[in-house]
């Protein structure tokens, strides 16, 4: 069986945490978007990862990057 290729911007998107539960992990989105307006507070909030919930995300992200791995 060949290998499945890699979707390669979402493989930069999203990360797996490590340990046991692997849950994926998404970047705020704005971060890289008009951040003179914004405040020192509100910049740093852009750094935070949050995991993503949504089930159809998950399942296209598993299809995109079937080779996600723990970083």
């Amino acid at each position: 069986m060949p290998k499945i290729k890699t979707h390669k911007s979402t493989s930069k998107r999203f990360r797996r945490t490590k340990g046991g539960k692997g849950r994926l992990m998404r970047t705020k989105l704005g971060k890289s978007h008009l951040r003179r307006k914004k405040s020192k507070r509100a910049k740093r909030l852009y750094d935070e990862t949050l995991p993503v919930e949504a089930k159809g995300v998950k399942r296209r992200v598993s299809r995109l990057a079937p080779y996600l791995r723990e970083k």
